[in-house]
């Protein structure tokens, strides 16, 4: 009875238990009953008396490009879906909604993991028929998981496999293993990267392609697959490459931190003293000095420093978005600025982005 009446809701909403139980055929007070006991479902308008289905909507924006700051914007105004009562999720993509590679991989992460909850999640590309293509090109619809549901239809055809290297300008999302990564992943970025770039550009592309995919297969500590990909935008007042790499794991402070008074006494003290939430003080030490790994072996934990010292060099941004907030690391000469966003809605793992501007 339950699905039958969600049914009934979602073709048409605002009705009274009466209506619904008369298309049923059975008492009100069954209805009544089911209506009652699923407030996680259902919603009723104190005014009007009329049911309709409990749904947590994110309006992603109309008209614009849609960059990770304003996702993230989004998802708070709605509320975090991830620990909402709710369990009906809706992503709305308006009409001219443009969607960055940054914000489509925490899109991605955020309808997996709420699918894995057992969250009804649809994205809504109704409006945006253009947008829906776009990401079925670049692979967003081959790792969306099958029960997320496509508004008005799922492409029945992947774009992604069809054209799959035929442009250097995109690295179609490819899924990584949280058992046996594909270590030839960060090499198809590198050569996409200086095939936009320039070759001069190689040793710069390799060095923080690899650690930062180094660097997140390590710290994930996942039980699903992460994913990477590249984009680069040559239009606008800047042109730029945005890569992205992400998991959904426990994330780089999730792994550091328990391991941390023990193994690192002297970082845990120094970010007990630190005036900074101690999770961005970790991974801003992570960034600035680096050292600091799970694993064992000399020349460890390493990989992230390097990374922003090839950005600081060509004046890139890297930006990690961990489960709450995100750290974003720009330059100004030879000092390295960090600046932090906290109170994020909930998106488990590791997201990072390297934004390399190419004026």
């Amino acid at each position: 009875m339950l699905a039958r009446i969600q049914a009934i809701l979602e073709q048409k909403p605002g009705q009274k238990a009466k209506a619904i139980a008369a298309k049923l055929r059975i008492d009100r007070s069954d209805v009544s009953r089911v209506l009652h006991g699923h407030k996680d479902l259902f919603v009723q308008d104190p005014e009007g008396f009329t049911w309709s289905l409990a749904e947590l909507r994110v309006a992603l924006g109309s008209h614009c490009w849609l960059d990770a700051q304003s996702f993230e914007n989004a998802v708070l105004s709605a509320g975090s879906p991830l620990d909402s009562e709710t369990r009906l999720v809706t992503f709305v993509v308006g009409d001219g909604c443009k969607i960055l590679l940054e914000a489509l991989a925490r899109l991605l992460a955020i309808s997996n993991q709420l699918a894995a909850i057992g969250k009804v999640v649809s994205i809504d590309f109704s409006t945006s028929r253009s947008t829906l293509t776009y990401l079925n090109r670049i692979g967003f619809i081959d790792l969306l998981r099958h029960d997320v549901k496509i508004l008005p239809k799922r492409p029945p055809i992947s774009a992604a496999a069809t054209y799959e290297g035929n442009n250097h300008a995109v690295v179609e999302l490819r899924a990584i293993d949280h058992v046996h990564p594909d270590d030839g992943i960060p090499s198809l970025l590198r050569h996409s990267f200086v095939s936009c770039a320039g070759s001069q550009y190689n040793v710069a592309a390799h060095t923080v392609i690899s650690e930062l995919f180094g660097n997140v297969t390590e710290h994930s500590g996942a039980t699903s697959a992460g994913f990477a990909g590249l984009q680069y935008y040559a239009g606008g007042r800047r042109p730029h490459i945005q890569t992205v790499i992400s998991d959904g794991g426990r994330g780089i402070v999730g792994t550091l931190m328990p391991i941390l008074k023990d193994k690192y006494p002297e970082v845990a003290r120094k970010i007990t003293k630190s005036a900074l939430d101690s999770r961005v003080a970790l991974l801003q030490e992570v960034f600035s000095e680096g050292g600091i790994s799970q694993a064992s072996g000399s020349g460890r934990g390493l990989g992230l420093k390097g990374s922003g010292q090839y950005a600081q060099k060509y004046n890139a941004l890297i930006s990690v978005r961990q489960e709450t907030f995100e750290l974003k690391m720009t330059h100004s000469g030879d000092q390295i600025q960090f600046s932090r966003r906290m109170d994020l809605a909930r998106i488990a793992g590791t997201h990072i982005c390297f934004d390399f501007f190419l004026d």
